[in-house]
């Protein structure tokens, strides 16, 4: 038997995280929490330390430090706060892999941290790729690290891939549900609220990943994270509309010949495949039947009317410090959504504004791209000055 594995998790108590403790708590003998971290959700991280006794919890928030030492320290569980303390506790001797569950741009520097002390990553976090791809896949490269994709569409293709590393990939298919707002036009579009944006029919995620879900910024972001995970070039990447979300994504051979993974839609898979690889651990999760999907649909999507699905393929083709100006845009565009200081079709404005602003850098090193992340998001700021006065 293998031995267990000790893990990091980076926002544990986000989406990802908690169902990433499902999972460990389901599999007790194959997994051992070693560090958690949060932002604010401080309770939570109590409730969750107290019953999964790491070597140390992370919060973002320093002001609360105390109380999560008070609470933990009686079990002999550190707490730290800020940052730099999380950089430094990815690199902790006992930890094998970090799952990065942190949402957006946040989660590049602890990453990067990780994969500098060698451990191995299960990447949850496209952001880190999208906005640094080159300067993280070489560092893993240079650190013998493993990145294990957590995303269902790309550890999909991770799965279709297995015993085949030799073969060279013809493209592949990245399956997008097409969100709640499949089929509607741009009118339509410019009326939607917030609470309609959160309700995804497939899929229970964060508010930030729903909304770029919703507009189709996800899979623009996927398809620059799969570039870097599976070294492709824009064209060999197709997306495809699956509205039933049971295939996860293809990948085509240069012979013509098509592997798909297919599954119920639940994050708790991709999230144990990338923590137990290569093995897969028996599970008790309802299994997929179908009797129940006579037909499954596919269709293009529509690129005039989700702009920021166009907006994100043209990044990628752009390459240089277009992606990340694109993420930090669109994570301030999401932001201001969520706060009703702007409309759904105005998001695509505000990131198309910043790409066309900021200054372009074909080469970038990581500090060109901390600048160019901080460049945009003042833009994006400046563009909607009243949402910050309120």
């Amino acid at each position: 038997m293998p031995r267990m594995k000790k893990l990091a998790i980076l926002g544990s108590t986000g989406s990802i995280g908690t169902q990433a403790l499902e999972v460990v708590r389901e599999q007790p003998e194959q997994f051992q929490v070693e560090l958690l971290t949060c932002g604010n959700r401080v309770d939570l991280l109590i409730e969750q330390a107290l019953e999964f006794k790491p070597n140390a919890v992370v919060i973002g928030d320093a002001a609360q430090l105390p109380r999560v030492k008070d609470a933990l320290f009686p079990q002999g569980i550190k707490a730290y706060a800020g940052p730099e303390a999380l950089e430094q506790s990815v690199a902790m001797e006992g930890i094998d892999t970090v799952l990065t569950a942190l949402v957006g741009y946040a989660g590049l520097k602890p990453t990067v941290a990780a994969i500098e002390a060698g451990k191995n990553i299960a990447l949850a976090n496209k952001e880190t790729l999208v906005v640094a791809g080159a300067l993280v896949t070489k560092a893993a490269r240079e650190k013998a690290v493993n990145i294990y994709p957590v995303d269902s569409e790309h550890s999909a293709i991770f799965q279709c891939l297995a015993g085949e590393w030799e073969n060279p990939i013809e493209k592949i298919v990245l399956t997008a549900s097409g969100g709640p707002f499949r089929g509607k036009s741009r009118e339509e579009l410019a009326a939607v609220t917030k609470a309609q944006a959160l309700k995804h029919p497939n899929w229970d995620m964060g508010a930030k990943i729903t909304i770029d879900s919703a507009s189709l910024m996800n899979k623009g972001l996927e398809a620059i994270e799969a570039k870097w995970l599976f070294n492709l070039k824009k064209e060999q990447i197709e997306i495809v509309v699956h509205p039933q979300s049971i295939i996860h994504s293809v990948v085509q051979f240069r012979d013509g010949s098509m592997k798909a993974q297919m599954g119920l839609p639940d994050m708790k898979l991709p999230i144990q495949y990338a923590l137990s690889y290569p093995q897969r651990l028996q599970t008790n999760w309802p299994r997929f039947d179908f009797t129940k999907y006579p037909a499954l649909t596919f269709e293009q999507p529509d690129l005039a009317t989700f702009r920021n699905l166009a907006l994100a393929l043209d990044a990628m083709d752009r390459g240089g410090n277009a992606p990340c100006v694109l993420n930090a845009a669109n994570e301030i565009a999401v932001e201001l959504f969520l706060k009703d200081a702007i409309g759904f079709l105005e998001m695509s404005d505000l990131v198309e504004h910043c790409l066309a602003h900021v200054p372009f850098t074909p080469d970038p090193q990581l500090a060109d791209l901390m600048a160019s992340d901080a460049e945009a998001r003042r833009l994006a700021r400046e563009r909607v000055p009243s949402a910050w006065r309120s």
